[in-house]
């Protein structure tokens, strides 16, 4: 059955092979089909109207007029009931619909992602459609950029270097900046043989970085022209017996705090797995360098996601022999998929992340463990966007299967990330609770790595509590701890914790100083960018600086991109401060889709509700 395909990215059409079929009648009728296809949960009726007809005589039934409109087009496709639902039948298919669904099967095809959402169309009569189709295609764009990523990343470990370095560099036509995207361009070049272009095209990258950023060339950049593997002692057998032993001893070095020693470990223990016809022992050991690469080295690029997508293919089942048995659960698979939600949770790309965690979650079946991991990290993903009723219970739910596990690390994990939640909606005596029993696990653990985030967290608790004396302690510690580890992350948090605490007490210079100081480090993790850029617009609009209308185009900006619906309520919240009637109309529309108490607060101060 030849496919019908409802294109809204670029200028809007309804295509099918060999076919001229109708097209929907008028901007608003394509509006109303854009807005249905990305609400996935559906929305009310009378939501729709008011946000799309606003100056109607009958918002409603401008609605239903154009609803009727979009079914004379559209036979196959469902828009009914209230909340209003958007279902497609074969052969009707959404490339918008596509890019966001978080488990979309069949999955967009990277090479067809062209074009913005309704492009050529304005809706300057419906600010507040304006404002939300911005933010949509700041999303999608994100997207997009993330698949064409993801896809060079897969092409590569499926040993397809010239689909890989096709699709890198559909990428850079969008970013020319994208680090990891240049990486795998020049390892792709590599792999097919073209070494001096790959040459060529550093020496590019670094021209573009330092004429136009002022920034030396990224050492993934470079080290991408050889990245060969480590060489393995000419009498070291390659068996599952050597490579557990050099598991084993990359862990205790890991554990010992001897990071690159225990690397170089688990890199060996890779090298030594691809020369055994043991597929499942090399994915292992893939996902265990790549773990710590991640979580012990700050690993974020092209190279673990790499290690990551060949630990797939190798535990895929055309992968296991076929005396095996495989039902798809694998807590190998679950962990590759796992890290690849967490890397997209902190690269602030929501709908991919959600793809490969609904992934893991399939994988982890029967493995309570890893099933805590991913319901941790599902957390994280639903508090990063403002679901926190989801977040809180699958947060809940990770430290309970944690606690049967006996597993204090991931209880501290679990607990932390929920004390951050409640602490977001003001729920400060069940946060202080929660964040205390984190920090007695991890003194427990002496798992001092991660104690600068909950300490951060806890400090602002007792900063929204108004205990000024104990916050600063606890901020402090955060601080010096996330300073002497070099985590940037960490210090992003504990700086922006800084700057509400002199907020708080009126010092405006000291609050802008730590804010200069949080904004340095760059954090990984695009959440606690957004929340320091939040607190930054804070400090500028009470400065009165000049720099406010800057820092908070910034911040909604990035929550757009990211899909961080309270920080893009915030930003909006701030532009309508300085004076932008547009987002003063949007603030009460953005917030009501939002369950959380302390930002209705927030807003009800400032007279926007």
């Amino acid at each position: 059955m030849a496919e019908t395909w409802i294109r809204l990215l670029g200028p809007p059409r309804i295509e099918s092979p060999g076919a001229s079929p109708p097209q929907p009648r008028g901007r608003k009728a394509w509006a109303v089909l854009a807005y249905l296809a990305l609400q996935a949960a559906g929305t009310g009726r009378s939501r729709t109207a008011g946000l799309l007809f606003p100056d109607a005589a009958d918002p409603l039934g401008a609605l239903r007029w154009n609803l009727s409109e979009l079914r004379r087009t559209l036979d196959g496709v469902t828009m009914a009931g209230d909340p209003l639902r958007f279902e497609m039948q074969p052969p009707w298919r959404c490339d918008a619909a596509e890019l966001v669904g978080s488990g979309a099967v069949p999955r967009p095809d990277p090479h067809s992602l062209n074009g913005q959402l309704l492009e050529g169309l304005s809706f300057v009569d419906c600010p507040v459609f304006e404002s939300w189709l911005s933010d949509q295609r700041y999303r999608l764009e994100n997207c997009a950029q993330s698949v064409l990523y993801e896809s060079s990343v897969s092409a590569m470990a499926s040993g397809d270097p010239r689909e890989a370095a096709e699709l890198a560099s559909r990428a850079l036509q969008r970013d020319p900046f994208h680090t990891d995207c240049n990486a795998v361009l020049v390892r792709a070049l590599v792999a097919i043989g073209e070494h001096r272009h790959a040459r060529e095209h550093v020496s590019k990258c670094a021209n573009l970085y330092r004429d136009e950023l002022g920034l030396p060339l990224p050492p993934e950049i470079r080290t991408a022209l050889s990245g060969a593997a480590p060489e393995t002692a000419p009498g070291i057998p390659a068996t599952v017996a050597t490579v557990r032993s050099y598991l084993d001893a990359g862990g205790a070095s890991l554990s010992a705090g001897a990071v690159d020693r225990g690397l170089d470990q688990l890199r060996l223990a890779v090298v030594l797995a691809q020369r055994t016809p043991n597929r499942h022992l090399l994915a292992e050991s893939l996902v265990t360098l790549a773990g710590a690469m991640i979580h012990q080295a700050g690993g974020r690029g092209a190279e673990v996601a790499d290690f990551l997508h060949r630990a797939l293919s190798a535990e895929s089942p055309s992968a296991v022999a076929p005396s095996e048995k495989y039902d798809g659960a694998s807590p190998t698979a679950a962990a590759a998929y796992r890290e690849l939600g967490y890397l997209s949770v902190q690269r602030g790309v929501p709908d991919r992340a959600a793809g490969w965690l609904e992934r893991a979650s399939a994988a982890a079946a029967g493995f309570p463990e890893e099933q805590a991991r991913v319901l941790a990290i599902q957390g994280m993903l639903a508090s990063d966007t403002a679901r926190y009723g989801d977040a809180m219970d699958a947060l809940t739910a990770s430290g309970k299967l944690a606690r049967e596990m006996r597993n204090r690390r991931q209880q501290a994990f679990s607990s932390a990330l929920l004390g951050r939640v409640l602490l977001l909606r003001g729920e400060l005596d069940l946060a202080a609770k929660t964040l205390d029993h984190a920090l007695e696990w991890i003194a427990a653990e002496h798992w001092t790595a991660f104690e600068p985030f909950v300490a951060g967290v806890r400090g602002e608790t007792y900063l929204a509590a108004g205990d000024l004396e104990a916050a600063a302690e606890m901020i402090d510690r955060s601080w010096v701890m996330a300073d002497l580890a070099g985590d940037h992350c960490y210090m992003a948090l504990a700086a922006g914790a800084e700057a509400r605490l002199f907020l708080a007490h009126g010092n405006l210079a000291a609050a802008q100083h730590w804010v200069d100081r949080g904004m340095e480090p760059k954090p990984w993790y695009l959440w606690y960018s957004a929340r320091l850029l939040d607190v930054a617009a804070e400090v500028a609009i009470a400065a009165r600086s000049e720099r406010a209308g800057e820092v908070v185009e910034r911040l909604g900006a990035l929550a757009s991109r990211s899909g961080m619906r309270e920080f893009a309520v915030r930003a909006q919240s701030h532009r309508a401060v300085l004076g932008d009637e547009t987002a003063a109309q949007a603030v009460p529309w953005l917030a009501k889709e939002i369950e959380n108490p302390a930002l209705t607060t927030f807003l009800a101060a400032r007279g926007q509700l």
